[in-house]
């Protein structure tokens, strides 16, 4: 029963890892595409 209980727990952390990494990767992208949209409004 422990087996079990530590085995889902530890899925569990890896999943919700995951989406956190995949979530700050996205909010990465967008700060850059905004630098990129200030920087290309400044020099054209």
């Amino acid at each position: 029963m422990f087996k079990k209980i530590t085995l889902a727990l530890v899925a569990s952390g890896l999943v919700f890892g995951a989406a956190a990494c995949n979530t700050v990767k996205g909010a990465g992208r967008d700060i850059e595409s905004v630098g990129q949209a200030g920087d290309d409004a400044i020099h054209n």
